[in-house]
C-alpha cells in the first residue's frame, strides 16, 4: 500500500472542485505528489463551506456540476475575492474558454488531460499572481549611523558603537519599524517587569551615543504618552 505524500505546512494550498470522486481522488493524489496542500470538495455548497473556514492559494474548479455550475461558483467568489481559479471542463471550444475568462478565471483546461499540463499551469498561475517576498531588512540607516540587526551592531563609519544588551535590543525593536510609534511596554523587553521610568532612563543613555543633542533628539524622539519612534534623520 502507497505511504501517504508529505507536504510542507507551508507548501501552496489548492482546493479542487469536482463532482467526479474519480477525478477528485486522482486529482488529489497527484497534486500531492507535486509538493501542494489539497482540499476537494463535490460541489459548490462544499466548495462554499470550505473556503469560510480554510485559506487557498488556488481553486480548480470543474465547471459541468449539478447544481450550481462551476461558471456560477467563479463569478461569486469574483464578487470578493481575486484568489486564481483554474476551470476544468469537457466542454470543450472557443465560446466555453471565453466564458470563464470573461468570468474571471486565470487559466482554462479542457478534460480529458494530461495531469502533468494541470500541473505546470497551476505552478504558472501561482508565479503570476503571488506576491513577491521581499528580501529581510539586513541593516538601517540613521544619520551617520547603521545598525545591522542580525549582529546587533551599530556603527557610525567605520567606527563601531559600544551598545550594553538593553541598548541593542531596544535598538532591534525601533529598526524593525522605523518611523513608526513603539511603546514603552514593548520597549521594556520580552515579559521583563521594567518600569516606564526604566524604559525613559535606558533610551536617555542610548541617546547620549547618537544624539549631538540628546535634550532635542534627532533619531530616537519621544511620542508624548505613548513611546518613542526612529526617524531616520540626515
Amino acid at each position: 500500500m502507497p505511504q501517504p505524500v508529505k507536504v510542507s505546512d507551508d507548501a501552496p494550498h489548492l482546493l479542487v472542485v469536482d463532482d467526479d470522486r474519480r477525478i477528485r481522488d486522482l486529482l488529489s493524489r497527484f497534486l500531492a505528489g507535486e509538493g501542494y496542500r489539497v482540499t476537494t470538495a463535490d460541489n459548490a455548497k462544499d466548495a462554499r463551506a470550505k473556503l469560510i473556514g480554510l485559506s487557498f492559494d488556488l481553486l480548480v474548479l470543474d465547471v459541468m456540476m449539478p447544481g450550481e455550475t462551476g461558471f456560477e461558483l467563479a463569478k461569486s467568489i469574483r464578487g470578493n475575492s481575486q484568489v486564481p481559479i483554474l476551470m476544468l471542463t469537457a466542454r470543450d471550444g472557443t465560446e466555453a474558454r471565453i466564458e470563464g475568462l470573461a468570468l474571471g478565471a486565470d487559466d482554462y483546461l479542457s478534460k480529458p488531460f494530461e495531469p502533468r499540463e494541470l500541473s505546470l499551469r497551476i505552478a504558472n498561475i501561482l508565479k503570476r499572481t503571488q506576491p513577491t517576498l521581499a528580501p529581510p531588512v539586513e541593516s538601517v540607516r540613521f544619520g551617520p549611523f547603521v545598525y545591522h540587526l542580525a549582529r546587533g551592531e551599530l556603527r557610525k563609519g567605520e567606527d563601531i558603537i559600544r551598545l550594553t544588551d538593553r541598548e541593542r535590543e531596544m535598538l532591534r525593536i525601533l529598526t524593525a519599524t522605523p518611523g513608526e510609534t513603539v511603546s514603552r511596554m514593548a520597549l521594556a523587553g520580552n515579559g521583563e517587569q521594567t518600569s516606564e521610568r526604566a524604559v525613559d532612563v535606558q533610551v536617555n543613555r542610548l541617546r547620549r551615543k547618537i544624539e549631538a543633542n540628546p535634550a532635542n533628539p534627532l533619531f530616537v524622539q519621544t511620542v508624548r504618552g505613548i513611546g518613542y519612534r526612529l526617524v531616520s534623520a540626515t
